[in-house]
C-alpha cells in the first residue's frame, strides 16, 4: 500500500465532522482503495452509504474494477482459456499451437487440425460466456443479500427506538438505515437487470461439452443461480420502495410527537 493511499484511509478512520466524511471517502478511493467494503469499514457505515458519499462528490462508482471482495469467484483457466475477452484470441492461438506441437505428424490443414481448431473455438467462446454471466450473477445474489440485509436493519433500527436512550442519534440511525435500504434497493435492481440481460445456453455439443468440462474443473453450473433470478426486477423493486416509503411514512407521523419534546 502506498504511502499515501495509506495517509488517506488513516485519515478516513480518524474522522469527527460529518460533513467531511463524504470528501475524506472520496480521497481515499482517489488514492487508490476502490473496494466498497474496504471504505465502508474505514468509515464506520453501510456500503450503499459510501456509494452516496462518492456520487455527492462527482464520483461514479461503477467507473471503476469491479468489487468482488464479497464473491467467491474462482479464477478460470480451462485448457489455458480463462474467459478474458482481451486475451481470448491470444489463448486460442496457443492452445492451438500447444495441439500442433504434441501431433506433429498430423497435417495443419488436415481435417484433425480443423477438428481441433472448431472445438478449441467452441471451449473460448464458452469459457467467455461463462464468465461474463457467472460475473453477474454472483453481483446480482450480493446485491440481492445487501438488499435483504439492510432492509431488516430499517426494522431493526425502528425497534431500537422503544428502548433507545439516546432517541434523537437512534433515530438519526434509523432515517439513514431507511435511505441505504432505498439505495440498495435500486442496486439490486441494476444488478438484476443486467443479470438477466445476458442468457445462458449451448447451443451446440461441442458448447455442451466445453460446459461440462468447465464444471468438471470445479466451476458451478449456472442453471440454478438463473433459476433465482428475479422474474420482474422491475416490479419488484418498485413494491419494495413502496412498502419501505409507507411504512417510513407512517412511523414519521408516529415518532413527531416524540420528536417534538425531544
Amino acid at each position: 500500500m502506498s504511502t499515501h493511499l495509506h495517509d488517506a484511509l488513516a485519515a478516513l478512520r480518524d474522522w469527527s465532522r460529518p460533513d467531511r466524511r463524504d470528501e475524506l471517502i472520496a480521497a481515499a478511493w482517489t488514492a487508490g482503495e476502490t473496494r466498497v467494503t474496504a471504505l465502508a469499514e474505514a468509515a464506520r457505515t453501510s456500503r450503499p452509504a459510501i456509494y452516496r458519499a462518492l456520487r455527492s462528490q462527482g464520483i461514479d462508482p461503477r467507473h471503476r474494477p469491479e468489487d468482488t471482495t464479497m464473491l467467491t469467484l474462482a479464477p478460470l483457466d480451462i485448457e489455458g482459456f480463462t474467459g478474458t475477452p482481451d486475451t481470448m484470441d491470444a489463448e486460442c492461438r496457443r492452445a492451438m499451437h500447444r495441439w500442433a506441437e504434441q501431433h506433429p505428424d498430423l497435417a495443419p490443414d488436415g481435417p484433425e487440425s480443423h477438428a481441433e481448431g472448431m472445438r478449441l473455438v467452441a471451449l473460448m467462446d464458452t469459457v467467455a460466456r461463462y464468465a461474463d454471466v457467472r460475473d453477474r450473477l454472483a453481483h446480482e445474489q450480493v446485491a440481492r443479500t445487501e438488499r435483504d440485509r439492510l432492509l431488516h436493519q430499517v426494522e431493526v433500527r425502528w425497534e431500537a427506538l422503544s428502548t433507545a436512550t439516546a432517541w434523537l442519534a437512534a433515530h438519526h440511525a434509523y432515517v439513514l438505515a431507511v435511505d441505504d435500504a432505498r439505495i440498495a434497493i435500486d442496486m439490486w435492481h441494476e444488478r438484476a437487470e443486467t443479470a438477466r440481460q445476458r442468457p445462458w445456453y449451448c447451443s451446440s455439443p461441442r458448447d455442451e461439452a466445453a460446459y461440462q468440462q468447465i464444471q468438471a474443473a470445479g466451476h458451478p453450473a449456472l442453471e440454478g443461480a438463473l433459476a433465482d433470478l428475479d422474474p420482474a426486477p422491475a416490479l419488484t423493486a418498485d413494491r419494495l420502495r413502496a412498502d419501505l416509503d409507507q411504512a417510513h411514512t407512517r412511523r414519521t407521523e408516529l415518532a413527531a410527537p416524540t420528536l417534538h419534546h425531544a
